[in-house]
């Protein structure tokens, strides 16, 4: 969602604060603004709606703009329409604070009224701006310095929040306060840096601080000072984050969705190697014993988008290998369902960033209801990994493109160890068949690298069928979970209408959808329903369909009914989402970029959904 920036030291700020919010533009955005003091001066505020270049022009790079401390923010619109009235940074009625904002605060209504009262007036449709007016209100009426002021509005907001702050009288300082919203904290060299995500700062420190829920941190000159709710300074533990700089440029790739493509043989090989030791996967730092495991009544994988749909393929595994009942959930329906959750069950959250709204809820709901949770997450020292009570670390690194390619893949990764690792200590696979899986799982990303070298006929594939209106994804079994991820990868980028079905569901209802030209794309990986998948696909194009056909190599029979065939190497049927996804990843790709979009940064779209 919207993106935070922040700095004070002794460079300019200007400068420093548009090449973080740069690094943020994959979070999706409609509008960007800096605020920068230099010294005791006013604080000079520069904002544009459209893209960041737009700033980047009205303030010459950020050379016309000087001074040392300074906030900037890209917003994706909530509360009023994309405008440079909406854009933050917002400032009270005589620029006593200037602040940014991520999140949504459910009472701004209450509250605006509140301040209206006492004399406030509003120039934008912002729930920011009405934080921004309580703050300076307390600031004010109770001659209270910045950290009390800010407690006092935390205590009075309600919603969600990262909030960067600065005060008139304190022209060298940054105020930070957060709940349910992500931020950390960088120092480096005397100076400090402020971020809504890791990349943004990843270029100036490693060395962060993870803001708690409901804290508050001052930052002066490369120093910072925690506090919580009750203004009582705390101590905070310093992280290194292991990411490579280089690892969030885009690496001499046309875009950071291609880049992320062809890295995904390398993460997941990275992932894997992070549990299997020796032959055997080691789980024990999640903290889920044998006995756990063993009394594992029901499994619950709740999650949102692609992580969703990794969710999807891991029911299929999990109950394949083991005789747990699965249930996979959207997380913004799981949160409000009114369901008895079973006793001796595991929660499984999956979530790139760690910070996904809807997912925090239901793992908050999970541990209010006291079942056990697990999360699958990315990010280390987010919300999810700090809260859950165990965390799988999948190793994707920085993603950036907002379609997840790579993360998926690692998602994956986890789901499919820790499958063979239930299954193993409940007895239900045998040495045979767990060390069989474990060798097969060290091949994928050498097959992966050989989808990749074929690259080129999807290219073309892709341009013939740029122009269609409307696809449809089918199979069956794991097919039908791959299915939905190239289905979500096709419309996310390319703004092509297209639909995933069971294939078995064609009958009732999806197939009055075909006619001549409608291109379905048919996934058939899963030997034992192959037969049953072409028979459906073989019904699309009897009504004029124009099929591609997905399967291993070795399935030639599929060519005597698809128009084009794509191949992905043989593997255990269970692991054949690792490999299916991949040219479904590239399709998507190179329609966007044959249509001239803007690949990385989808239209209304973020990459980390933190309000719901």
């Amino acid at each position: 969602m919207c993106g935070i920036v922040g700095f004070t030291g002794a460079e300019q700020a200007a400068p420093i604060l548009l090449d973080g919010l740069s690094k943020l533009e994959y979070r999706g955005y409609d509008s960007a603004g800096i605020a920068i003091r230099d010294g005791e001066s006013a604080t000079k505020i520069v904002k544009a709606k459209g893209r960041l270049k737009i700033l980047a022009e009205k303030t010459d790079n950020g050379n016309a703009v000087i001074g040392c401390c300074g906030i900037g923010h890209t917003r994706w619109a909530t509360h009023g329409e994309p405008s440079e009235d909406n854009a933050h940074p917002h400032m009270s009625d005589d620029g006593n604070v200037v602040a940014v904002h991520n999140g949504i605060i459910e009472n701004y209504q209450e509250l605006r009224e509140k301040l209206l009262k006492n004399g406030y007036t509003f120039y934008s449709q912002t729930d920011t701006e009405v934080a921004v007016k309580l703050i300076d209100y307390y600031s004010k009426k109770y001659s209270l310095e910045p950290v009390a002021a800010i407690a006092r509005a935390m205590l009075r907001i309600r919603g969600s929040y990262a909030l960067a702050v600065m005060f008139k009288d304190y022209p060298e300082e940054i105020y930070v306060a957060r709940k349910d919203s992500p931020m950390i904290i960088g120092l480096k060299d005397g100076a400090s840096y402020i971020a809504s995500d890791v990349p943004a700062i990843l270029k100036y420190t490693n060395q962060v601080y993870y803001i708690g829920n409901m804290e508050i941190a001052k930052l002066g000159k490369g120093e910072v000072t925690f506090y919580n709710i009750d203004r009582e300074v705390i101590e905070k533990p310093l992280t290194e984050i292991k990411w490579d700089a280089e690892a969030a440029e885009k690496g001499g790739y046309e875009h950071f969705m291609l880049k992320e493509i062809h890295e995904q043989p390398k993460v997941i090989q990275d992932t894997y190697n992070s549990v299997v030791k020796d032959g055997k996967i080691v789980l024990d730092e999640f903290g889920l014993t044998d006995d756990e495991v063993k009394e594992l009544s029901q499994i619950y994988v709740v999650a949102c988008g692609s992580a969703y749909h990794v969710g999807v393929c891991m029911q299929y595994v999990i109950e394949e290998l083991t005789t747990i009942p699965v249930r996979v959930e959207l997380a913004s329906e799981f949160r409000y369902r009114k369901m008895p959750l079973a006793k001796n069950s595991l929660v499984i959250i999956i979530s790139q960033s760690g910070e996904t709204a809807d997912s925090r809820a239901a793992l908050t709901l999970a541990k209010e209801n006291g079942i056990k949770t697990l999360g699958i997450v990315n990010v280390v020292g987010s919300n999810i990994a700090r809260d859950a009570d165990n965390v799988f670390y999948t190793l994707a690194g920085p993603e950036i493109s907002v379609a997840t390619t790579k993360a998926y893949s690692t998602q994956l990764i986890a789901g499919y160890l820790l499958a063979m690792q239930f299954a193993k200590v409940r007895g239900e696979i045998d040495d045979d068949r767990f060390n069989g899986l474990l060798e097969e799982l060290q091949t994928i990303p050498k097959k992966v690298e050989k989808i990749l070298e074929d690259k080129e006929r999807l290219q073309w594939f892709a341009a013939k069928f740029s122009n269609i209106r409307d696809a449809f994804f089918i199979g069956r079994g794991i097919d039908y979970a791959v299915s939905l991820e190239g289905s979500l990868k096709m419309k996310e980028i390319s703004y092509i209408h297209s639909e995933a079905y069971a294939a078995g569901e064609l009958k009732h209802g999806p197939i009055s959808l075909i006619e001549d030209g409608t291109l379905v794309i048919s996934v058939l990986t899963q030997q034992s329903l192959f037969e049953k998948t072409v028979s459906n696909m073989v019904e699309c194009k009897s009504r004029g369909a124009y099929i591609m056909g997905l399967t291993t190599y070795g399935n030639y029979s599929v060519e005597d009914n698809a128009d084009f065939t794509a191949y992905i190497p043989k593997t255990d049927p269970l692991f054949a989402a690792s490999l299916a996804v991949v040219p479904l990843q590239l399709l998507g790709y190179y329609i966007s970029v044959a249509k001239g979009l803007d690949v990385d940064k989808p239209r209304n779209l973020a990459k980390s959904v933190t309000v719901e």
